[in-house]
């Protein structure tokens, strides 16, 4: 039913041509003895290719297809959740809508992009009869669409202000739509003389208008980064791209090839619009990044690198475990209240996050929130690891992680045991009885044993000192974004009440430790709830904090006295809190360190080459991951 082709001898053209010259839409070839015969049903396809060309409203495609209508992330989410649910209709006449259906394979836009040039010759036949300038005008008024849309979203203030300044002198956003406007008119009027120059032009701004949106990322520091706004950035290269694609087609002496990468483009970004995942991996990465560097400036503090710093911390841990010394008293009065499960743990988490951020206020630490925190830090040491100077500070930076986490759980439990006991023995020798007694002693060793699930609750708690970590980070981006800072330094209310000098010390105050009181606050109100609200649905899951866990221990220890150190459920109790160190590091640590990695695009290619040097380090200067290094 397409083209016939019949190899005959010279006796035979004659003849042939007479019998095929009544054939309605025939073309006859009679180069190099080959007769090419073009049936009617050819031209009657052509036609209701143009039919339906003339019908459809082709702009869509051009100016809609892979753009959200929204400049808005979950807006898009959720049309894209629709078009997964729900069918499409072919009764309509957008040619955007019909296209998603034409071409529902992702694997569309390999065979279209192979199509070799005879065959797109003998394909472009099919759409001859479909007036040139009809797609033309179409991409004319395509290109007048996006021209409007870039115009619009460089000119809007989310995006404007974090612009670099130098880059918008020229005002390229401003001057868009004119200049399109002169290379439309040299095109429609087929001035040859005047296009070069209206082109240059158009197209020098358009490069303007790219730069201005890839210079919005780099001030992200300064104004902070949010998903919405880094949507509306892709979107808008996006749109310049498809300008772009668009005058290429325009422009070409023969198009046929800029068309077929153009369609090719546009089966591309019509699946990737319908990926919900992908949606959310590329915008969310960027949040990511921004919350491992925020972090990462908080882990430079827990990173000790020689014997002064290690000392500090030292010193600040140690003062961490005399406040959650105090903690542990105040979790069993909170147990002795007998409160419903929610109130129990509602007072047992702001039990937790009083002590927390008292310990952040002055300064001191506590042992299983740094992993979170130094991991980022970590993480920007592998960023030139093939060399193999970049190699060594690597393993430098393991070796000053590890010595300052082993620090903090020492310095932690060296106070927080001691007091605990302490307090047990005085008031044992006071009043008579210890403050914790035998019964809470003996649920302590029950719940607290090896034998039991503590371990499984130690993975579990790391995961909630990790969370802690992204709301910190989440919470201080938020803080930048909003310019809170600013507002509560310069607002004339703010400043009427505090007077100028104090509300810049509040400014500066709130700006330095607003990512530590959303990761203490936040932190203690999930070891406190989120058990009871696991335990609602079912699940008995609870949390096991290495230092609340040792003071336990010693409180259970002040209780049944000297005879509990030769029975073997104590040992039981100190075996699994060495595990559950282990685990409240490790767990929070890994997780933190893989979502550094993931935010910087960073792939370790040759693990083992690292693992050899770690090991290599470890053979050969072992003390140096426990003890600083005297110069």
């Amino acid at each position: 039913g397409a083209n016939a082709i019949f190899s005959i001898s010279d006796s035979t053209i004659g003849q042939t041509v007479q019998n095929l010259s009544g054939v309605a839409g025939s073309q006859i070839d009679l180069g190099a003895n080959t007769l090419t015969v073009v049936s009617s049903l050819d031209t009657t396809f052509a036609g209701v290719i143009a039919g339906v060309w003339n019908d459809v409203d082709a702009i869509s495609l051009f100016a809609e297809v892979g753009f959200a209508p929204r400049m808005a992330l979950w807006g898009e989410f959720l049309g894209r959740l629709r078009r997964r649910v729900l069918p499409d209709s072919a009764d309509t006449r957008d040619l955007a809508a019909l296209f998603e259906l034409l071409f529902p394979d992702e694997g569309d836009e390999q065979w279209i992009q192979a199509l070799d040039d005879e065959l797109l010759q003998r394909l472009s036949l099919l759409f001859a009869a479909a007036p040139e300038g009809d797609w033309r005008e179409e991409m004319h008024a395509a290109i007048t669409v996006l021209t409007s849309a870039v115009r619009a979203a460089g000119l809007s203030g989310p995006l404007r202000v974090r612009m670099a300044p130098q880059l918008l002198q020229d005002k390229p956003f401003a001057r868009l739509a004119s200049a399109w406007e002169q290379v439309e008119q040299a095109l429609l009027a087929q001035e040859p003389a005047s296009l070069p120059g209206a082109l240059q032009y158009f197209r020098g701004l358009l490069d303007q208008c790219r730069a201005a949106a890839q210079s919005i990322p780099e001030h992200l520091e300064e104004h902070g980064v949010s998903v919405d706004l880094m949507f509306s950035v892709e979107q808008l290269d996006a749109r310049l791209r498809r300008i772009e694609d668009l005058l290429s087609c325009l422009l070409a002496a023969h198009p046929q090839r800029e068309l077929l990468r153009l369609v090719a483009s546009l089966v591309r970004v019509v699946h990737e619009r319908r990926s919900v995942r992908t949606l959310f991996a590329r915008h969310y990465s960027l949040l990511a990044r921004k919350v491992a560097e925020r972090n990462a400036e908080t882990g430079e503090h827990y990173i000790t690198r020689d014997r002064e710093a290690y000392r500090d911390m030292l010193r600040r841990a140690a003062g961490g475990g005399a406040v959650i010394a105090g903690t542990t008293f105040a979790k069993f009065a909170v147990m002795a209240l007998g409160l419903t499960a929610f109130w129990s743990g509602f007072w047992a988490g702001a039990n937790y996050a009083i002590s927390f951020v008292i310990i952040h206020l002055l300064h001191w630490t506590v042992a299983t929130k740094q992993p979170a925190m130094t991991a980022p830090a970590l993480a920007d040491k592998l960023q030139h690891i093939e060399r193999d100077d970049a190699l060594q500070d690597f393993v430098d930076e393991v070796a000053h992680l590890f010595r300052s986490q082993m620090a903090g759980i020492v310095g932690n439990l060296a106070l927080a045991f001691p007091v605990v006991l302490g307090v047990q023995l005085l008031c044992r020798l006071i009043f008579g009885a210890p403050l914790v007694g035998e019964q809470e002693a003996h649920y302590v060793l029950h719940s607290l044993t090896v034998l039991g699930p503590s371990l499984f609750f130690a993975a579990f708690t790391g995961v909630l000192l990790f969370s802690a970590s992204l709301i910190a980070g989440w919470v201080e981006n938020w803080f930048v974004f909003h310019r809170l800072d600013s507002a509560i330094a310069w607002n004339p209310r703010i400043v009427a009440r505090l007077g100028q000098a104090r509300a810049q010390r509040w400014s500066r105050w709130w700006r330095a430790n607003i990512s530590g009181l959303a990761a203490n606050i936040s932190l203690g109100l999930m070891l406190g709830l989120v058990p009871a609200l696991l335990a609602f649905f079912g699940l008995p899951i609870e949390v096991r904090h290495v230092t609340l866990s040792t003071g336990q221990l010693a409180a259970a220890l002040g209780a049944l006295g000297l005879p509990a150190l030769s029975s073997w459920p104590f040992w039981l109790c100190v075996i699994s809190i060495a595990g559950t160190g282990v685990l409240n590091v490790g767990v929070s640590f890994y997780l933190a360190f893989k979502v550094a990695l993931r935010s910087r695009g960073i792939k370790l290619a040759d693990q083992q080459r690292v693992r050899t040097a770690i090991w290599a380090r470890l053979r050969q200067q072992p003390l140096s991951f426990l003890l600083p290094p005297r110069g």
